[in-house]
């Protein structure tokens, strides 16, 4: 399949080709270049570079053609729309640690948040446990079309969701046990990291002794993390949770992805010496917490100014799925770059997700996820033309097969 006469917002190396193309083959991208570049490649194809009722063309109709948006941090499908209880999956809420949970066995790609998306030009979703517990257990890096789980999967585990502050002492001071304060937040978290560090040492000898260990299934899930292969994923919206998040990363030498970072623009210098993704937002809700009284637009632009990596998230069901794009745009409105708005919803949450080799730029060898929106998808009234996933188009008009714009 080509896509033709489109503005490509590459998100890579070759920038923003006006009257650009992109050809898919096999459900990657194959190459990407100019129109006249296009042209001169069919020609070479078939002596004339004329189209026949064989090739199988989008034409763009010069609007603009990007990597499918992806959000970074959600709980699509796994606190589930107008279900209630029934639906609701997101917290375990009778024990604070709870590393073991996986994500995977309670998203259900049915929830119609996952239609919301793809018709917003979303193609990939971080999903994962809420912040009730400590630590809450294992997110999925999914894409956002499919009946089955497993069929959709790009990622699992990718990070492992911890908590501090507001939510875990509101959940378990209710319940009258341990923790109500973040004293007892940090302590739990070190003391989980720290058997699980032991249990990994231990594993690690008996290995090179060739003798035989006894694998403990609360603990292998710590593995991925330890190694540094996937990271924790800290629910922190205050400065000093944030803080606190830091210290515990590098006191045991753990890569770390600040979520929510709602006062992150208070102390931006730090962040950026820490040298820690942040994934902001949801802005577009309410202050309803104490912990959020900070939140604003802004903080996604200061950051980046300031040279922290940022993605945008939704949080959804917080604030609506579909709503990322407008989010990115809101961003912009309040000081962040353009481009980085752009870059905050693409290529940005693919670096932070760990999943950058397959997303989040139009490059040959890439997944071919692409967004094709009739002009800037962070304004109001850009509509979303076709998403299309592993090269299938899954949202939009039929294909044009004769490559002339309507």
């Amino acid at each position: 399949m080509d896509i033709i006469n489109g503005l490509v917002h590459t998100m890579g190396r070759q920038g923003v080709i006006g009257h650009g193309a992109v050809r898919v083959e096999n459900g990657k991208i194959a190459w990407v270049g100019t129109m006249g570049q296009w042209q001169d490649m069919r020609r070479r194809e078939n002596g004339s570079g004329a189209l026949d009722g064989t090739d199988r063309v989008l034409d763009a109709g010069g609007g603009w053609v990007m990597p499918g948006i992806i959000e970074a941090h959600c709980h699509m499908g796994i606190t589930e729309e107008k279900k209630g209880m029934e639906g609701d999956d997101c917290n375990e809420t009778v024990d604070p640690v709870t590393p073991w949970l996986r994500a995977i066995d309670a998203i259900n790609s049915m929830d119609a948040a996952f239609d919301d998306a793809v018709r917003a030009g979303i193609t990939a979703a971080m999903i994962g446990p809420g912040s009730s517990n400590v630590v809450g257990g294992q997110f999925a890096l999914v894409k956002t079309r499919g009946r089955r789980i497993d069929d959709i999967l790009v990622k699992a585990p990718a990070a492992m969701k911890v908590a501090f502050g507001e939510n875990p002492k509101v959940n378990y001071s209710g319940q009258g046990k341990s923790p109500s304060t973040r004293m007892a937040i940090a302590g739990m978290l070190r003391r989980e990291l720290f058997e699980a560090k032991n249990y990994w040492e231990r594993k690690k000898t008996a290995g090179e002794k060739g003798q035989e260990f006894q694998e403990d299934f609360n603990m292998e899930c710590w593995i991925p993390v330890l190694r540094r292969e996937i990271p924790m994923k800290a629910h922190v919206h205050r400065v000093d949770d944030i803080f606190t998040a830091i210290r515990i990363a590098r006191e045991f030498e753990l890569d770390l992805t600040l979520d929510h970072c709602s006062e992150g623009h208070l102390i931006a210098e730090e962040l950026a010496e820490a040298g820690y993704p942040a994934i902001v937002g949801p802005d577009l809700t309410s202050r309803n917490k104490i912990e959020v009284q900070n939140v604003a637009f802004k903080t996604a632009g200061i950051l980046a100014k300031a040279g922290v990596l940022v993605a945008i998230t939704t949080d959804h069901p917080v604030s609506q799925i579909q709503s990322l794009p407008l989010c990115a745009g809101m961003a912009v409105k309040s000081g962040l770059p353009m481009e980085d708005g752009l870059r905050a919803i693409t290529v940005n949450p693919a670096r932070i997700c760990g999943v950058a080799d397959r997303m989040g730029s139009l490059e040959p060898g890439k997944d071919a996820d692409i967004a094709i929106f009739s002009g800037n998808p962070m304004e109001v009234f850009t509509q979303t033309r076709y998403t299309i996933i592993d090269g299938q188009v899954v949202y939009g008009e039929k294909e044009d097969r004769t490559g002339e714009s309507r």
